[in-house]
């Protein structure tokens, strides 16, 4: 049974203390009370008076410039007390009020400054969440005959996105999905990897054959970087119940059916999209059940104490089960426990589930089956 307790009407323009605010005023009254405890254990003159001042600073560290102003003039009135209370104010215990006085508009000053640059971080934050938004759009939870689940892992707490992308579109030729990694970090990798979804998201509709559409990505690739930048990417189509994938430079897919992993690998290698490469496409026949992962290599890198995290060997157990959503929850948190939650570079996962070929579904056949459809 849920209790809902009601909280009271607050007036307007006044809002909640926020858990910054209670932890600095929290502090900040700990603090005073110890401070007059040693003043009132003196039982002499106000010879502690002083420390007072470091009780605004102290709340400046976590709370708003309004607590601080607040704590401050608390901690004021009570040194005015002590020093009333030892007599005559002479000069050292007007002094010390005075310092007390200055410590809190400093630290007022302070928490200003940093209120205003908690704000700056917390819409960068939006704004990054926002481009995330925008450059990976969510997938699934089905497109065409494919149960489709993505999810991406940054490696830094501060960030949600970097040079890791994916896209599942389905369009006239099948089921078509790309993932990618973006060599480099920061706002050049994300530049770049929205340039190669952008493109992917033009050329999966207008081109019939996997191997165009690497042309296509590679000549975007090749117009906006360096001669050292490139992207690793792996191009995914499900057709009929056929797979296709051809891979440039990306980390190969793992196949999971009926309790084993396969690894589909190339059948030759091929460098990463901006350095012109000349793919061989793999073909599978799929069956209602197989699943498939598209991982980039942040997934291989990751290790503990030297040893990398088992994929291949742990794949069946955490993602052969539940819904492929489900499955991806199991892989990061297995994979994030093995790390011990230190990741070295972001990941972005795929899972897809072929569930049966619908046989009504007018997809035209793929032309690596014309030869056997004619014979």
């Amino acid at each position: 049974m849920l209790f809902r307790v009601a909280m009271p009407d607050l007036p307007p323009g006044r809002r909640p203390l926020s858990p910054g605010s209670r932890a600095g005023l929290g502090a900040a009254i700990v603090l005073l009370a110890v401070v007059s405890a040693v003043e009132l254990a003196d039982n002499s003159d106000a010879d502690f008076v002083g420390l007072f001042a470091a009780v605004p600073f102290l709340a400046a560290v976590f709370a708003f410039w309004q607590t601080v102003t607040v704590v401050g003039v608390l901690a004021t009135i009570v040194g005015m007390v002590f020093v009333g209370a030892a007599g005559p104010p002479d000069l050292a215990g007007t002094v010390n009020i005075l310092g007390v006085l200055l410590a809190t508009g400093i630290a007022a000053a302070v928490a200003t400054t940093r209120q205003r640059q908690a704000e700056k971080i917390a819409e960068l934050q939006r704004l990054a969440a926002v481009a995330q938004q925008a450059v990976l759009r969510p997938v699934g939870p089905q497109v065409g005959a494919l149960a489709v689940a993505g999810r991406y892992i940054s490696a830094t707490a501060a960030a949600d996105i970097g040079g890791d992308l994916y896209e599942a579109l389905d369009t006239p030729y099948g089921v078509r999905i790309i993932i990618g990694d973006v060599r480099g970090k920061g706002l050049d990798a994300v530049r770049l990897a929205s340039i190669v979804l952008g493109s992917y998201r033009h050329v999966a509709y207008e081109r019939a054959d996997l191997k165009a559409m690497v042309a296509d990505l590679d000549r975007a690739v090749a117009r906006s970087v360096g001669d050292e930048d490139f992207v690793t990417a792996a191009l995914v189509e499900e057709r009929g119940g056929t797979l296709t994938i051809v891979n440039c430079g990306h980390p190969a897919p793992l196949l999971l059916r009926r309790g084993q992993v396969i690894s589909l690998e190339p059948p030759a290698p091929a460098p990463p999209l901006g350095f012109m490469p000349e793919v061989k496409a793999r073909v599978e026949r799929l069956e209602p059940g197989d699943r498939l992962l598209l991982f980039t290599d942040g997934l291989g890198e990751a290790r503990r104490d030297g040893e990398f995290f088992p994929t291949a060997d742990r794949a069946w157990r955490l993602l052969g089960h539940g819904t492929v959503g489900d499955g991806l929850a199991s892989l990061e948190t297995a994979l994030v426990d093995w790390v011990h939650g230190r990741l070295e570079d972001d990941i972005a996962l795929v899972l897809l589930e072929y569930t049966g070929r619908d046989d009504d579904a007018a997809v035209p056949i793929p032309s690596w089956e014309v030869g056997a459809a004619g014979s």
